[in-house]
């Protein structure tokens, strides 16, 4: 039987990002130093990245959440290319290790190069909207939890996807979905680890699709093309 579809737009926010400026508190490592002065940029407006800056990273808590800017990049890429993005049914937000969010408009066309997504993100933390000047950017920055991120928003509810979840068939899980008319979904976009007990309060449900671990892109193109299924747009 076919549920009853009210969706309107589906909120995709990547959690706990690991997306961050490089810290303060490893501003003076020599390697730093050295980036810093290869980029011509002061380390508050560099992301960190662990390619380049294990060395002064490695005593940051939460290293294994931190400093991977490509997890960011290559899940954006296949969102925003998906036929739900371009169908205008999708919201989606970034929320940062640092509690920084971004909203990204749908209609961005974002770098296919690293590095110049790199630099796009950059020039954002420095001027908290891209392009700066203009009047309906396409991505903006602000200092905002998860938790102020969702009381703005006011989803119907919040699905979080986590391997500690209950589990469920993709298919289920996109008939759930489509039955709310503005359903947040919640994906872990680090590395490893878990998120923080804050973030499983704000769920009201948590789900897994899968028995291991899956990279971030892996689950959220799965879990759109579900949809799409289920709208019959695929």
């Amino acid at each position: 039987m076919c549920p009853e579809v009210k969706l309107k737009k589906l909120i995709l926010i990547l959690a706990e990002s690991a997306l961050e400026t490089i810290p303060r508190e490893i501003w003076t490592h020599p390697c730093i130093r050295k980036y810093s002065k290869t980029r011509s940029k002061p380390p508050a407006f560099l992301l960190l990245d662990l390619s380049f800056h294990y060395q002064a990273a490695k005593k940051l808590p939460d290293l294994h959440k931190r400093g991977r800017p490509d997890i960011v990049h290559v899940t954006l890429l296949e969102v925003l290319g998906s036929p739900l993005c371009r169908r205008g049914l999708l919201d989606i937000y970034v929320h940062t290790y640092a509690d920084y969010v971004i909203w990204v408009d749908p209609s961005t066309r974002l770098p296919r190069h690293y590095y110049r997504f790199c630099g796009l993100i950059e020039q954002l933390f420095e001027t908290r909207k891209v392009p700066p000047e203009a009047e309906k950017p396409l991505l903006t920055l602000e200092k905002m939890t998860l938790r102020e991120l969702l009381e703005k928003l006011r989803p119907d509810t919040v699905v979080l996807l986590d391997e500690s979840g209950e589990r469920r068939r993709l298919r289920d899980l996109a008939e759930e979905l489509v039955q709310w008319e503005r359903p947040a979904l919640l994906v872990g976009a680090f590395q490893s680890g878990k998120f923080r007990e804050e973030t499983y309060r704000l769920a009201t449900k948590i789900y897994s699709i899968y028995d291991e671990v899956l990279d971030t892109w892996v689950v959220t193109s799965r879990v759109l093309t579900a949809v799409e299924e289920v709208l019959g747009i695929l």
